[in-house]
Protein backbone atom coordinates (compact mmCIF):
# COMPACT_ATOMS: atom_id res chain seq x y z
CA UNK A 1 0.00 0.00 0.00
CA UNK A 2 2.79 2.51 0.91
CA UNK A 3 6.36 3.41 -1.18
CA UNK A 4 8.02 4.42 2.24
CA UNK A 5 7.32 4.20 6.09
CA UNK A 6 8.49 7.18 7.88
CA UNK A 7 8.19 6.57 11.67
CA UNK A 8 9.42 9.15 14.41
CA UNK A 9 11.77 8.29 17.07
CA UNK A 10 10.31 9.73 19.64
CA UNK A 11 7.31 6.71 18.90
CA UNK A 12 8.91 3.88 17.21
CA UNK A 13 8.42 1.73 20.37
CA UNK A 14 4.99 2.76 20.72
CA UNK A 15 2.04 0.06 20.94
CA UNK A 16 -0.13 1.12 18.18
CA UNK A 17 2.96 2.31 15.99
CA UNK A 18 3.81 -1.75 16.57
CA UNK A 19 0.00 -2.84 15.90
CA UNK A 20 -0.18 -0.82 12.43
CA UNK A 21 2.91 -1.98 11.66
CA UNK A 22 1.52 -5.35 11.70
CA UNK A 23 -1.19 -4.87 10.17
CA UNK A 24 0.78 -3.41 6.82
CA UNK A 25 0.88 -6.29 4.94
CA UNK A 26 2.17 -4.86 1.81
CA UNK A 27 4.87 -2.14 3.78
CA UNK A 28 7.58 -1.04 2.41
CA UNK A 29 11.27 0.33 3.29
CA UNK A 30 10.78 1.94 6.90
CA UNK A 31 12.90 5.09 7.83
CA UNK A 32 13.20 6.71 11.23
CA UNK A 33 13.46 10.06 11.78
CA UNK A 34 13.27 12.96 14.45
CA UNK A 35 9.97 14.99 13.56
CA UNK A 36 7.62 13.80 10.23
CA UNK A 37 7.48 17.83 9.66
CA UNK A 38 11.33 17.80 8.48
CA UNK A 39 9.95 15.55 5.19
CA UNK A 40 6.15 15.61 5.09
CA UNK A 41 5.18 18.67 2.72
CA UNK A 42 8.69 19.78 2.95
CA UNK A 43 8.80 19.22 -1.04
CA UNK A 44 5.64 19.89 -3.19
CA UNK A 45 4.21 16.37 -4.55
CA UNK A 46 1.18 16.98 -6.89
CA UNK A 47 -1.50 15.52 -5.65
CA UNK A 48 -2.20 12.82 -8.42
CA UNK A 49 0.28 10.92 -7.58
CA UNK A 50 -1.44 9.47 -5.18
CA UNK A 51 -2.40 7.34 -7.85
CA UNK A 52 1.07 5.97 -8.21
CA UNK A 53 2.99 6.12 -4.85
CA UNK A 54 1.87 6.77 -1.51
CA UNK A 55 4.41 7.06 1.52
CA UNK A 56 3.08 6.92 5.02
CA UNK A 57 4.02 9.20 8.32
CA UNK A 58 3.48 7.76 11.62
CA UNK A 59 3.90 10.69 13.86
CA UNK A 60 2.84 12.41 17.41
CA UNK A 61 0.72 15.10 16.96
CA UNK A 62 2.20 18.38 19.12
CA UNK A 63 0.53 21.09 20.35
CA UNK A 64 -3.73 21.85 19.97
CA UNK A 65 -5.33 18.33 18.33
CA UNK A 66 -8.54 19.19 19.11
CA UNK A 67 -9.72 22.79 17.41
CA UNK A 68 -13.17 24.51 17.48
CA UNK A 69 -15.15 24.41 14.32
CA UNK A 70 -16.21 27.01 12.52
CA UNK A 71 -19.72 28.56 11.87
CA UNK A 72 -21.93 26.28 10.27
CA UNK A 73 -20.12 23.04 10.87
CA UNK A 74 -22.92 20.90 12.51
CA UNK A 75 -26.53 21.16 14.00
CA UNK A 76 -27.81 22.79 16.61
CA UNK A 77 -25.98 25.47 18.92
CA UNK A 78 -23.78 23.67 20.69
CA UNK A 79 -20.05 24.33 20.27
CA UNK A 80 -18.24 22.06 17.69
CA UNK A 81 -15.23 20.39 17.78
CA UNK A 82 -13.08 18.11 15.25
CA UNK A 83 -10.17 16.57 16.15
CA UNK A 84 -6.84 15.64 14.23
CA UNK A 85 -6.09 12.01 13.91
CA UNK A 86 -4.52 11.76 10.89
CA UNK A 87 -4.02 13.86 7.38
CA UNK A 88 -5.18 12.90 3.92
CA UNK A 89 -7.11 10.29 2.31
CA UNK A 90 -6.87 7.12 0.58
CA UNK A 91 -9.75 8.30 -1.91
CA UNK A 92 -9.72 10.62 -4.19
CA UNK A 93 -12.80 12.83 -5.37
CA UNK A 94 -12.41 15.96 -7.80
CA UNK A 95 -13.54 18.55 -5.60
CA UNK A 96 -12.00 17.68 -2.17
CA UNK A 97 -10.26 20.59 -0.74
CA UNK A 98 -7.08 18.37 0.45
CA UNK A 99 -5.58 18.56 -2.87
CA UNK A 100 -4.92 22.00 -2.41
CA UNK A 101 -4.39 22.63 1.68
CA UNK A 102 -1.25 20.44 1.79
CA UNK A 103 1.71 19.92 -0.11
CA UNK A 104 1.56 16.45 -0.11
CA UNK A 105 -0.95 13.79 -1.12
CA UNK A 106 1.36 11.34 1.36
CA UNK A 107 -0.73 10.24 4.95
CA UNK A 108 -0.11 10.71 8.27
CA UNK A 109 -1.03 8.65 10.71
CA UNK A 110 -1.09 10.08 14.60
CA UNK A 111 -0.12 7.46 17.25
CA UNK A 112 -0.99 9.63 19.86
CA UNK A 113 -4.82 9.34 21.16
CA UNK A 114 -4.44 9.39 24.73
CA UNK A 115 -3.35 13.17 24.12
CA UNK A 116 -6.40 13.59 21.83
CA UNK A 117 -8.92 12.54 24.48
CA UNK A 118 -6.89 13.97 27.61
CA UNK A 119 -7.16 17.52 25.37
CA UNK A 120 -11.03 16.61 24.68
CA UNK A 121 -11.75 15.78 27.82
CA UNK A 122 -10.57 19.32 29.41
CA UNK A 123 -13.40 20.70 26.95
CA UNK A 124 -15.85 18.84 28.54
CA UNK A 125 -14.78 19.35 31.70
CA UNK A 126 -15.43 22.91 30.82
CA UNK A 127 -19.16 21.98 28.56
CA UNK A 128 -20.42 18.84 28.56
CA UNK A 129 -22.56 19.66 26.31
CA UNK A 130 -20.35 19.38 23.01
CA UNK A 131 -19.80 17.91 19.69
CA UNK A 132 -16.50 16.70 18.66
CA UNK A 133 -15.97 15.48 14.92
CA UNK A 134 -13.53 12.85 13.41
CA UNK A 135 -12.80 13.20 9.74
CA UNK A 136 -12.05 16.88 8.36
CA UNK A 137 -8.25 16.15 7.06
CA UNK A 138 -8.74 12.02 6.63
CA UNK A 139 -11.77 9.53 6.25
CA UNK A 140 -12.85 8.13 9.98
CA UNK A 141 -13.36 4.70 9.03
CA UNK A 142 -11.22 4.04 5.66
CA UNK A 143 -7.87 2.61 7.58
CA UNK A 144 -9.61 1.72 10.73
CA UNK A 145 -8.81 -1.86 10.82
CA UNK A 146 -5.11 -0.78 10.36
CA UNK A 147 -5.26 1.96 13.19
CA UNK A 148 -7.32 0.07 15.56
CA UNK A 149 -8.16 3.39 17.76
CA UNK A 150 -11.84 3.43 17.53
CA UNK A 151 -12.91 1.35 20.66
CA UNK A 152 -10.60 4.28 22.55
CA UNK A 153 -12.86 6.87 21.68
CA UNK A 154 -16.49 5.15 22.07
CA UNK A 155 -14.98 4.37 25.42
CA UNK A 156 -13.95 8.08 26.00
CA UNK A 157 -17.94 9.01 25.03
CA UNK A 158 -19.12 6.07 27.13
CA UNK A 159 -17.79 7.80 30.23
CA UNK A 160 -19.05 11.49 28.37
CA UNK A 161 -22.61 10.86 27.94
CA UNK A 162 -23.74 14.05 27.16
CA UNK A 163 -21.00 14.91 24.86
CA UNK A 164 -21.69 13.74 20.52
CA UNK A 165 -19.07 12.00 18.51
CA UNK A 166 -19.11 12.57 14.84
CA UNK A 167 -17.20 9.68 12.45
CA UNK A 168 -17.24 11.16 8.99
CA UNK A 169 -16.68 9.37 6.07
CA UNK A 170 -17.26 7.72 2.66
CA UNK A 171 -16.00 4.36 3.79
CA UNK A 172 -17.64 0.99 4.08
CA UNK A 173 -15.35 -0.25 5.95
CA UNK A 174 -17.45 -0.80 9.25
CA UNK A 175 -15.21 -3.91 10.60
CA UNK A 176 -14.16 -2.15 13.63
CA UNK A 177 -17.75 -0.63 14.24
CA UNK A 178 -19.01 -4.36 14.41
CA UNK A 179 -16.91 -4.76 17.30
CA UNK A 180 -18.18 -2.21 19.39
CA UNK A 181 -21.17 -1.23 20.20
CA UNK A 182 -23.36 1.58 19.81
CA UNK A 183 -24.42 4.74 21.80
CA UNK A 184 -26.96 7.47 21.71
CA UNK A 185 -24.33 9.70 21.34
CA UNK A 186 -21.76 8.48 18.82
CA UNK A 187 -23.16 8.70 15.29
CA UNK A 188 -21.38 7.58 11.76
CA UNK A 189 -21.91 10.17 9.13
CA UNK A 190 -21.90 9.55 5.33
CA UNK A 191 -21.27 11.45 2.69
CA UNK A 192 -23.41 10.70 -0.13
CA UNK A 193 -24.09 11.88 -3.64
CA UNK A 194 -26.58 11.18 -6.26
CA UNK A 195 -25.78 8.18 -7.77
CA UNK A 196 -24.87 10.13 -11.16
CA UNK A 197 -22.66 12.40 -9.09
CA UNK A 198 -20.93 9.85 -7.60
CA UNK A 199 -19.73 8.50 -10.42
CA UNK A 200 -18.74 11.42 -12.40
CA UNK A 201 -16.65 12.75 -9.29
CA UNK A 202 -16.01 10.97 -6.89
CA UNK A 203 -12.94 8.15 -8.01
CA UNK A 204 -11.57 5.64 -5.90
CA UNK A 205 -14.68 5.70 -3.36
CA UNK A 206 -17.20 2.89 -2.35
CA UNK A 207 -19.99 3.38 -4.85
CA UNK A 208 -22.97 5.10 -3.70
CA UNK A 209 -24.82 1.94 -3.44
CA UNK A 210 -21.76 -0.04 -1.21
CA UNK A 211 -22.41 2.87 1.19
CA UNK A 212 -26.37 2.62 1.30
CA UNK A 213 -25.65 -1.02 1.97
CA UNK A 214 -22.83 -0.45 4.73
CA UNK A 215 -25.66 2.00 6.32
CA UNK A 216 -28.04 -0.59 6.51
CA UNK A 217 -26.08 -2.97 8.51
CA UNK A 218 -25.07 -0.51 10.84
CA UNK A 219 -28.76 0.68 11.28
CA UNK A 220 -29.32 -2.94 11.77
CA UNK A 221 -26.92 -2.89 14.74
CA UNK A 222 -28.18 -0.17 16.52
CA UNK A 223 -26.23 2.82 15.72
CA UNK A 224 -26.98 6.29 15.12
CA UNK A 225 -26.85 7.86 11.59
CA UNK A 226 -25.66 11.05 10.27
CA UNK A 227 -25.91 11.99 6.64
CA UNK A 228 -24.49 14.62 4.58
CA UNK A 229 -25.78 15.51 0.98
CA UNK A 230 -22.35 17.19 -0.08
CA UNK A 231 -21.16 18.77 -2.15
CA UNK A 232 -24.15 19.07 -4.47
CA UNK A 233 -23.34 19.62 -7.62
CA UNK A 234 -25.35 21.43 -10.78
CA UNK A 235 -26.37 19.19 -13.46
CA UNK A 236 -29.13 18.27 -15.58
CA UNK A 237 -31.95 16.70 -13.55
CA UNK A 238 -29.48 16.64 -10.68
CA UNK A 239 -32.69 16.76 -8.74
CA UNK A 240 -34.17 13.22 -10.13
CA UNK A 241 -31.10 11.50 -9.13
CA UNK A 242 -31.18 13.02 -5.40
CA UNK A 243 -34.73 12.04 -5.11
CA UNK A 244 -33.91 8.39 -5.81
CA UNK A 245 -31.33 8.68 -3.35
CA UNK A 246 -33.24 10.11 -0.83
CA UNK A 247 -36.35 7.47 -1.79
CA UNK A 248 -33.50 4.37 -0.93
CA UNK A 249 -32.61 6.24 2.54
CA UNK A 250 -35.87 6.61 4.04
CA UNK A 251 -36.12 2.98 3.23
CA UNK A 252 -33.21 1.98 4.95
CA UNK A 253 -32.96 4.30 7.94
CA UNK A 254 -35.80 4.38 10.77
CA UNK A 255 -36.93 8.24 11.90
CA UNK A 256 -35.16 7.54 15.20
CA UNK A 257 -31.67 6.37 13.94
CA UNK A 258 -31.37 9.52 12.28
CA UNK A 259 -29.45 12.32 14.22
CA UNK A 260 -29.03 15.35 11.21
CA UNK A 261 -28.60 16.17 7.90
CA UNK A 262 -26.26 18.41 6.30
CA UNK A 263 -26.62 20.12 2.72
CA UNK A 264 -24.08 21.94 1.00
CA UNK A 265 -23.14 23.11 -2.24
CA UNK A 266 -20.08 22.36 -3.73
CA UNK A 267 -17.68 25.17 -2.55
CA UNK A 268 -13.47 26.16 -2.58
CA UNK A 269 -10.66 28.27 -1.28
CA UNK A 270 -9.28 30.29 -4.65
CA UNK A 271 -6.33 28.25 -4.34
CA UNK A 272 -7.92 25.25 -3.83
CA UNK A 273 -10.41 25.64 -7.05
CA UNK A 274 -6.93 26.34 -9.08
CA UNK A 275 -5.84 22.72 -7.96
CA UNK A 276 -8.81 21.24 -9.31
CA UNK A 277 -8.84 23.15 -12.95
CA UNK A 278 -4.98 21.80 -13.10
CA UNK A 279 -5.85 17.87 -11.56
CA UNK A 280 -9.62 18.10 -13.61
CA UNK A 281 -9.55 20.23 -16.59
CA UNK A 282 -12.20 18.96 -18.34
CA UNK A 283 -14.23 18.29 -15.32
CA UNK A 284 -18.38 19.14 -15.36
CA UNK A 285 -17.58 21.29 -11.82
CA UNK A 286 -14.70 23.40 -13.34
CA UNK A 287 -17.37 24.51 -16.11
CA UNK A 288 -20.03 25.76 -14.02
CA UNK A 289 -20.07 29.73 -13.01
CA UNK A 290 -19.09 30.82 -9.29
CA UNK A 291 -18.56 33.77 -7.50
CA UNK A 292 -16.58 34.89 -4.31
CA UNK A 293 -19.39 34.72 -1.47
CA UNK A 294 -19.43 35.74 2.19
CA UNK A 295 -16.44 34.11 3.55
CA UNK A 296 -14.51 34.42 0.08
CA UNK A 297 -14.76 30.83 -0.75
CA UNK A 298 -15.73 29.98 -5.04
CA UNK A 299 -19.53 29.22 -4.55
CA UNK A 300 -22.49 29.58 -6.83
CA UNK A 301 -24.10 33.15 -6.19
CA UNK A 302 -26.43 33.16 -3.59
CA UNK A 303 -29.49 32.85 -5.68
CA UNK A 304 -28.47 29.67 -7.36
CA UNK A 305 -27.42 28.24 -4.06
CA UNK A 306 -30.86 28.54 -2.18
CA UNK A 307 -32.59 27.06 -5.07
CA UNK A 308 -30.28 23.81 -5.21
CA UNK A 309 -30.34 23.93 -1.17
CA UNK A 310 -34.08 24.78 -0.72
CA UNK A 311 -34.79 22.38 -3.37
CA UNK A 312 -33.29 19.38 -1.98
CA UNK A 313 -34.37 19.92 1.49
CA UNK A 314 -38.30 19.89 0.26
CA UNK A 315 -36.78 16.37 -1.05
CA UNK A 316 -36.24 15.38 1.98
CA UNK A 317 -39.18 16.91 3.93
CA UNK A 318 -41.54 15.38 0.92
CA UNK A 319 -39.66 11.79 1.98
CA UNK A 320 -40.55 12.37 5.82
CA UNK A 321 -37.27 13.41 6.97
CA UNK A 322 -37.86 16.12 9.94
CA UNK A 323 -37.37 19.69 8.91
CA UNK A 324 -35.77 20.19 12.19
CA UNK A 325 -32.95 17.59 11.27
CA UNK A 326 -31.97 19.44 8.13
CA UNK A 327 -29.23 22.56 8.42
CA UNK A 328 -27.16 23.94 5.75
CA UNK A 329 -23.57 23.45 6.07
CA UNK A 330 -21.09 26.35 5.73
CA UNK A 331 -23.44 28.69 4.95
CA UNK A 332 -23.87 31.95 6.71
Amino acid sequence: MFHKIFIENEIKDHPRTKYILSNLKNRGEIKYIDDHQQIWGRVKKPYLQKRKKLNLFLASKKGSCVKLAPDAYGLGQEKHYYFIHAYNCIYECEYCYLQGYFNTPDLVFFVNHEEIIRQMQEIVNQDKNVWFHSGEFSDSLALSHITGELDLYFDFFKKNPDAKFELRTKSVNIKELKKLSPTDNIFVSFTLSSKAAGGAFDYKCPSVKLRLQAIRELVALGYKIGLHLDPIIYHDNFLDGYNELIKNLKEIIPSNQIGYISLGVVRFTPDVYHHVQSNYPDSLITKQDYIKSFDDKIRYNRPMRNWILNSVKQVLINHHFQSEKIYFCMED
